[in-house]
């Protein structure tokens, strides 16, 4: 499998070395990040961990600054389960994880999620609580993009009901739990028809 994702894997090693070589002449600091890596892509994800162990090797430093699994089409457990996977062989080189999870309404790569009931669009505090108990004991470097009512896609005014005020309950309800303030970093997507 590997095979077939060769060239997706040798351009963004590709990619994120010529970054890490002009940022310096441009004095800037850079943050090189990997999306939308579906399980169907988890060969390209391992390639590029590859490239994150050998550069980390040599530098002391990840190639990446973070990846993003997206498995938001899988069953909630099997996606915080292949993300721990990973994570543990990330958290090492200090790797930040971006994880999806739940539905982002509207078309993404080939996912057509336009069709889905409105009901769907909405994480749980419970959902993504799931998510930090499965990840926080491995290490705190990683974001959640949770559903609120998010959509790829643009669309007429009033057919996206974004409902930020979730992103705070989630919180609260995480605070609850466990007694840490604000322990979520959230990512949000979908912001081209929000």
């Amino acid at each position: 499998e590997k095979g077939k994702l060769q060239a997706s894997i040798l351009g963004a090693v590709c990619g994120a070395h010529y970054v890490r070589q002009v940022a310096p002449a441009y004095g800037i600091p850079v943050f090189v990040h990997s999306d939308h890596c579906a399980k169907k892509l988890l060969p390209w994800f391992d390639g590029m961990l590859e490239a994150d162990e050998a550069f980390f090797a040599k530098h002391g430093e990840p190639l990446f600054s973070s990846h993003m699994l997206d498995l938001s089409e899988e069953p909630d457990a099997e996606n915080i389960e292949i993300c721990q996977q990973y994570f543990k062989r990330m958290a090492p080189m200090k790797l930040i994880l971006e994880m999806e999870m739940g539905i982002t309404g509207g078309v993404e790569d080939g996912v057509d999620n336009s069709g889905v009931s409105k009901e769907k669009l909405y994480s749980t505090p419970e959902d993504v609580f799931a998510v930090y108990e499965g990840l926080q004991p491995i290490s705190e470097r990683f974001m959640i993009a949770a559903a609120f009512g998010n959509v790829h896609g643009v669309y007429k005014a009033g057919n996206v009901k974004l409902r930020p005020e979730l992103l705070s309950e989630f919180q609260t309800y995480a605070e609850e739990k466990t007694g840490v303030k604000m322990p979520y970093f959230f990512v949000f997507h979908g912001g081209s028809g929000s």
